[in-house]
């Protein structure tokens, strides 16, 4: 990434505006939300079981688009700057930046909705068996337990590595046009999403506007990403979820408060 940023220049790698909006809204709709008491009716749970799930989708995947920006795009940064920089000598530079980021956000928005239909899924599950339902540590704990075990796969692996060389990536990939900007994004977005499809699960269960868990797993994510030590950190992380997974499926008064209702 040095060699790209020299070629730019130092004062042409900035953060674009929009996105520092995006990103500062998100957060201070966050921590809105949480200071209101308002949270819970955009929980998950309280959307599935609230009406119809046709309507619940689109509820969430607003939501979920608030989760994004506030915790994916600041682990894209380095990208972003660069792409920014990048498209500013084409014909249609916004319309270029727009398209890169809406690629990404395609990716994302696609994983909102299977998640959100798989929590649906699990809903219909622990209601039919009543056995799973008087046991929601078995789900708490499983996706702990998912969450940090896939911290050691070799997918985990090579696309933690794209992510953290955006450089090479964007000068293999990078076209004119607003269809290659999508794509670029696009393609973008799969490597960040499966660097971190199995930690934003468990923001899945936490729930919108669960501040905690919000920052903490933004901050793993972003250092994993863009940090000196990234690369060392998933394990690290990885062998903390298996240890809280074991505690919970052991002893389930360890069990997650955001869990409680599943």
């Amino acid at each position: 990434m040095s060699a790209i940023a020299s070629a730019f220049g130092p004062a042409r790698l900035r953060t674009p505006r929009p996105v520092l909006v995006a990103i500062g809204g998100a957060w201070v709709l966050a921590v809105a939300v949480e200071l209101t008491g308002t949270a819970t009716t955009f929980h998950h749970d309280s959307l599935i079981e609230g009406g119809p799930l046709w309507a619940a989708l689109p509820l969430f995947l607003l939501t979920w688009q608030v989760m994004v920006a506030a915790m994916m795009l600041p682990s894209s940064l380095p990208l972003i700057r660069l792409f920014a920089a990048a498209s500013a000598r084409q014909e249609r530079p916004r319309q270029a930046y727009g398209a890169f980021l809406g690629g990404y956000a395609a990716v994302w928005t696609a994983f909102g909705a299977l998640a959100f239909l798989g929590d649906a899924a699990l809903h219909e599950l622990v209601h039919s068996a009543h056995w799973l339902g008087e046991r929601p540590w078995l789900v708490a704990g499983s996706v702990l337990a998912l969450a940090g075990a896939f911290q050691f796969s070799g997918l985990k692996d090579r696309c933690l590595t794209e992510c953290r060389h955006p450089g090479p990536y964007l000068v293999s990939h990078y076209r004119r046009g607003i269809g290659a900007a999508f794509r670029l994004g696009f393609g973008h977005g799969l490597f960040c999403l499966g660097c971190c499809w199995a930690l934003m699960l468990v923001l899945v269960a936490a729930g919108f506007a669960n501040l905690l868990w919000m920052a903490g797993l933004a901050a793993v994510m972003v250092y994993e990403k863009t940090g000196k030590h990234g690369q060392t950190l998933a394990p690290v992380v990885g062998v903390a979820l298996l240890a809280w997974a074991a505690l919970v499926l052991a002893h389930p008064a360890w069990l997650p408060a955001w869990a409680s209702g599943l």
